[in-house]
């Protein structure tokens, strides 16, 4: 399904309340304000956090219509390879590639990569220092999959441009909150977002604009990981 029209005909009463929730309640509620752009962003990493293609598609067209660049989706939905892996994005990157060809967008899109199969390591050792801090550098050395961590996760994605360092940590951070069981590296991208800027406030309110697509036990875990990174 890509619309609500179906649903508004057959589940008037549940349409009715859902609809005012997740787009009129939460997008104007004071203490969760987030500019269109941040707020389509986390919205759609959420989605794919949580596997919801229909909603996705949905939210997908909507974030489109309100300004949200081509690129930036394309970028948020490469970065969640990383955390979700490839078996669970592959029917995201087809629903991006159908809705941009619906609207007329040429593919490919103008490219973004920004290291070369030889730096790759080198210049994602330096972006996980960048976020975490420099002891990050040397990290890489300590295994196989640390060293993928490096050159794979942060050098091919990370260093990607159309989006900055904040959003990918941003992203990072709802991927994280949607799919459930991983609140070790949620507190871990939270401090990693609040040493980019995003502060522990700045998360809550992406956790609130998240909450109708996620749920309330997935947002409220967010929410404690969020507290004890602050702490």
């Amino acid at each position: 399904m890509s619309d609500l029209k179906e649903l508004r005909a057959t589940d008037p009463e549940f349409m009715e309340r859902m609809e005012h929730f997740a787009f009129d309640e939460v997008v104007n509620e004071q203490a969760a304000q987030l500019d269109p752009e941040t707020r389509n962003l986390a919205i759609l990493a959420a989605l794919l956090g949580c596997q919801g293609t229909d909603m996705f598609k949905v939210s997908l067209k909507r974030a489109l219509q309100e300004g949200l660049d081509p690129i930036k989706v394309k970028e948020t939905v490469y970065q969640a390879v990383d955390y979700l892996g490839i078996g669970r994005v592959f029917p995201f990157l087809n629903i991006v590639n159908e809705t941009l060809k619906e609207q007329g967008i040429e593919l490919p899109l103008p490219g973004q990569a920004a290291t070369t199969m030889e730096d790759r390591l080198q210049k994602g050792a330096q972006a996980q220092a960048d976020i975490f801090g420099p002891h990050m550098l040397e990290a890489w050395k300590s295994g196989h999959v640390n060293r993928w961590l490096a050159a794979n996760c942060f050098g091919d994605y990370y260093t990607r441009g159309g989006l900055t360092l904040a959003q990918r940590e941003m992203i990072t951070f709802c991927y994280l909150m949607a799919q459930g069981g991983c609140e070790p590296q949620l507190i871990a991208h939270a401090k990693g977002n609040m040493n980019m800027g995003n502060d522990a406030q700045f998360l809550t309110r992406v956790v609130s604009q998240c909450l109708p697509y996620v749920g309330y036990p997935r947002s409220l875990n967010a929410i404690a990981c969020i507290n004890k990174a602050a702490e």
